[in-house]
């Protein structure tokens, strides 16, 4: 085990559960083992606070939970530690640019998930997901003063790039545009964003960015990667992510989570790399 690493970070989907949403039991206990070997552990994604709390439990999360990539941190009571809001002006503009490509748009206030369709692309998988239902609103207007996260949906990937470039053309830095899914583009506050969530922690747990670990794998993890002394990619992300990583572990339907904390934060000598492994940068 490397003695100077202290937290580890990790993204949820993609990395820490499987593509069906499962976190398995190798998966905890290498959550256990981070635990018992006095390395905190925490954990980051673009979902909600409560679509995160099924992992609380098993995992025995102490740790602040960065919720909507760092735009709602919460204690794992579900309190809230701090929020930052899109402005209302900025979240309108959003919202135009992403109805202007023909994707769906998803808005989400601290506490709730609000669409217009109930049946359009992915709600009910995204229901499913984070285990709660959305509340069906006419329009988002009465809401835009308590924006933590929008999202455009959509099943053109090429569209949802686009929309990505736009918003950060048209909101330039009042907002943080990234896609979470080739289909999902996640527009936040400019703080709410992975990098943040890594400064934030170092700062509240006291614990200096070197000492840090970050696994993920799409590309608004890359920023964590950059702010953290380790970094470890899943072998489910792109080649360009890959690159930007210290490690690259198995991907998460091959327990990639598990071997990476096993292989990379805990073995007593982490230049025995395991043949599922290579190292990035």
């Amino acid at each position: 085990m490397d003695e100077n690493l202290r937290l580890v970070i990790a993204d949820v989907d993609g990395t820490l559960v499987t593509q069906d949403k499962i976190l398995t039991d190798r998966a905890i206990k290498a959550v256990q083992r981070l635990h018992d070997a006095g390395i905190a552990f925490a954990i980051t994604s673009g979902r909600p606070p409560m679509g995160m709390r099924m992992l609380i439990g098993p995992l025995r999360l102490t740790e602040p939970i960065a919720a909507f990539n760092g735009g709602v941190l919460v204690r794992p009571d579900l309190s809230v530690i701090s929020r930052s809001f899109l402005p209302a002006d900025v979240a309108s503009k959003v919202i135009e640019t992403i109805l202007r490509h023909r994707l769906d748009v998803w808005l989400y206030t601290d506490r709730d998930w609000l669409v217009r369709d109930p049946g359009a692309p992915h709600v009910a998988r995204e229901q499913w997901t984070v285990k709660f239902a959305p509340k069906v609103v006419p329009d988002f207007a009465s809401h835009l003063d308590h924006v933590a996260k929008l999202v455009g949906v959509g099943d053109d990937f090429d569209a949802v790039a686009r929309c990505e470039a736009d918003v950060r053309i048209d909101c330039g830095a009042h907002a943080s545009a990234a896609r979470s899914q080739p289909y999902y583009l996640d527009v936040t506050h400019p703080d709410a964003n992975k990098g943040h969530v890594v400064d934030t922690l170092s700062k509240l747990l006291a614990i200096p960015a070197a000492q840090i670990a970050t696994i993920g794998d799409m590309p608004n993890d890359v920023l964590m990667f950059k702010r953290s002394g380790v970094s470890i990619a899943m072998g489910n992300a792109s080649k360009e992510v890959q690159a930007q990583a210290t490690y690259v572990t198995a991907s998460n339907q091959e327990e990639g989570f598990a071997k990476a904390m096993e292989e990379f934060i805990l073995a007593a000598d982490r230049k025995a790399v395991g043949n599922s492994y290579h190292r990035g940068k």
